[in-house]
């Protein structure tokens, strides 16, 4: 018993989770903002294309 205790007082595996948590919540938003950016590039390079082979 006194070793479940010690281990829900420990608040150093709490903050390793925290971080990780903040880190995951990062990299969704980073992976959505790179897809939504992504596919305006490919639109923006597709019209460059298509203007330098109509010249």
């Amino acid at each position: 018993m006194q070793k479940i205790r010690t281990f829900l007082k420990n608040s150093k595996g709490a903050t390793a989770i925290e971080y990780g948590l903040i880190a995951a919540l990062i990299a969704v938003a980073a992976i959505g903002a790179m897809q939504g950016l992504g596919s305006k590039l490919t639109t923006t390079f597709n019209n460059v294309s298509s203007n330098m082979n109509a010249s």
